[in-house]
C-alpha cells in the first residue's frame, strides 16, 4: 500500500518531531513512524466504511418521501437505484471487512450532518442525474459511482479533514492518498475480485527475488537519518553563510538531512532519485523557496560527500 514517496514522508515528519522537541528516543521515533503507517491503512478501511452510511442516508430520504401526508407521484415510486447499489450490499456481508472495522470501533454514526451534505452534493451533480438514469443496474456501474462521489466530494473536503484530524493526529495529509486506494479496490471489486486487506507496503504487493523490503528501507531511513542528524545539520550550517542557528530546525534542513542520510545509506538508490524526491517532498512542506534552496544545497553536499568516498554506489549510472 504505502509507496516510498509517501514513507519518505513518514520518515520525514517523524524526525522533524523529534527534533523540533529534543526529547524523543530513537526507539520512540521508531514507534511513532509504525503508529504512523499503519494509520494510513487505517484511514483507508475508515473511508470504505462510508460507502453504507451513505447510502442509508439515500433510503432513509426515500422512506421519509413516502410517509409525507401528499406525496407525490416519484415520491410514491422512487427511483432505488443508488438507495440499493450493490457496493454497499458487497461491502456489508462482507464478514472479514466488518470483521476489521468493528475491531477498530470505527463508525460514521455520528456524522450524520456531514453524510447528509455529501448526499445533498453528489444529488445535485451530473453525473448522479446520469447515473440514476441508466437503466443499467451493475457492481461496475456502482463501483464508478463511487468513484466519482470519492475524486469530487471527500478531496479537499475541509470539514472532512478537520473530522479525520479530530480522530487521529497521525490522518492529518494522508486522505488523498487513502483515497487513491479506495478508488483501486472499487476497480478490482467491479471485476469480481473479493475485498482483502492490504499489505501495509508495496513491496509486499511485489513477488519475487530481489524485491527490497520498504519497511526496512524506511527504519534504516529514520535511524540514519536520527543518528546522523547533528553531523548532517552543521554540513548544511556550514554550507550557508550568515546561517541562523534556530533555522536548523526548518522543515528545509530536516529535508536536507534525510537526504545525505538516504544517499550515504542505500548504495543502490541513485543520488539523482533522493535528490528528486527530497526536492518533490519540499514542495509541499516548505516555503515557496524551499524548492531551490533543498536541491542547490543537498546536490552540492552529496557530491562533496562523493568525493569524499562518503558515498558509494555498487552500479553505473547511480551517481
Amino acid at each position: 500500500m504505502l509507496n516510498r514517496r509517501i514513507l519518505r514522508i513518514k520518515a520525514f515528519k517523524v524526525l522533524y518531531g523529534s527534533v523540533l522537541s529534543g526529547n524523543v528516543s530513537l526507539s520512540g521515533a521508531e514507534s511513532q513512524l509504525d503508529m504512523s503507517c499503519e494509520a494510513v491503512r487505517d484511514l483507508y478501511i475508515y473511508m470504505l466504511g462510508i460507502v453504507s452510511p451513505l447510502t442509508k442516508i439515500a433510503r432513509d430520504r426515500i422512506e421519509s418521501a413516502k410517509a409525507k401526508f401528499n406525496p407525490t407521484e416519484d415520491e410514491r415510486n422512487p427511483n432505488m437505484k443508488f438507495a440499493e447499489n450493490s457496493l454497499a450490499v458487497l461491502l456489508d456481508s462482507d464478514v472479514d471487512f466488518q470483521k476489521i472495522f468493528s475491531k477498530k470501533k470505527f463508525s460514521w454514526d455520528q456524522y450524520d450532518l456531514l453524510l447528509k451534505k455529501v448526499m445533498t452534493s453528489v444529488m445535485s451533480k451530473e453525473y448522479y442525474k446520469e447515473y440514476m438514469s441508466s437503466s443499467d443496474r451493475s457492481l461496475k456501474e456502482d463501483c464508478m459511482l463511487f468513484t466519482r462521489i470519492f475524486e469530487e466530494e471527500f478531496v479537499d473536503s475541509e470539514e472532512l479533514e478537520q473530522i479525520l484530524e479530530d480522530k487521529s493526529l497521525y490522518w492529518n495529509d494522508d486522505l488523498a492518498y487513502a483515497l487513491t486506494w479506495c478508488c483501486k479496490t472499487f476497480q478490482s471489486l467491479s471485476k469480481g475480485a473479493s475485498w482483502q486487506m492490504l499489505p501495509l507496503y508495496q513491496s509486499e504487493l511485489l513477488a519475487g527475488e530481489g524485491v527490497e523490503s520498504d519497511k526496512l528501507f524506511v527504519r534504516k531511513l529514520l535511524q540514519a537519518a536520527y543518528t546522523g542528524y547533528e553531523r548532517y545539520s552543521s554540513m548544511v550550517s556550514e554550507s550557508v553563510s550568515g546561517w541562523e542557528k534556530d533555522r536548523l530546525f526548518s522543515t528545509d534542513v530536516v529535508l536536507i538531512v534525510m537526504g545525505l542520510a538516504e544517499a550515504v545509506t542505500f548504495p543502490t538508490i541513485p543520488v539523482k532519485v533522493t535528490i528528486n524526491e527530497y526536492v518533490e517532498i519540499s514542495k509541499f512542506y516548505g516555503t515557496p523557496k524551499s524548492r531551490a534552496f533543498v536541491n542547490g544545497l543537498l546536490d552540492r553536499l552529496v557530491q562533496s560527500l562523493v568525493n569524499d568516498g562518503q558515498i558509494c554506489k555498487s552500479g553505473k549510472g547511480l551517481l
